[in-house]
């Protein structure tokens, strides 16, 4: 079993503090069992021509969560740092609510590896995009 050191509420409250240009882009909905959710109101400010989200908006939706997830885990880290993202784009995903759940595959003293998922409300199954993302932890 995991153990997640911190909650949402205390996520949040990092990053109001040490990475404030990343308050209001996306909030944790769920921490747990080595799993961390996150949530996007996709709008106009999201969309590429042809009015799905953009690729990068689903990358960084991809990052954050796993961020997010390792802050849940090993505690206010602010030097943790990606060290490889690796995104599939699967479907074109429509603007409105958009999910990426972030889950831990190896959590070592120097890397933090898991895999995002990202999907509409209910659509767990059916993602838009995968990514495999790498956190390096700072020494210390």
């Amino acid at each position: 079993m995991t153990t997640h050191v911190l909650s949402a509420d205390q996520i949040h409250g990092f990053i109001q503090e040490h990475f404030p240009q990343a308050v209001g882009f996306a909030h944790v909905t769920a921490v747990g069992e080595g799993r961390l959710t996150i949530e996007l109101e996709a709008g106009e400010h999201h969309l590429r021509p042809g009015g799905t989200v953009s690729g990068p908006t689903l990358m960084t939706m991809a990052d954050t969560a796993m961020y997010y997830l390792v802050l849940s885990l090993v505690g206010p880290v602010a030097l943790a740092v990606t060290t490889n993202l690796n995104i599939n784009f699967l479907r074109r995903p429509p603007p409105g609510v958009l999910l990426a759940t972030a889950r831990l595959l190896k959590l070592g003293q120097r890397l933090v590896v898991g895999e995002v998922a990202i999907h509409g409300p209910g659509a767990e199954a059916d993602p838009v995009a995968h990514a495999t993302v790498t956190y390096a932890l700072p020494p210390g």
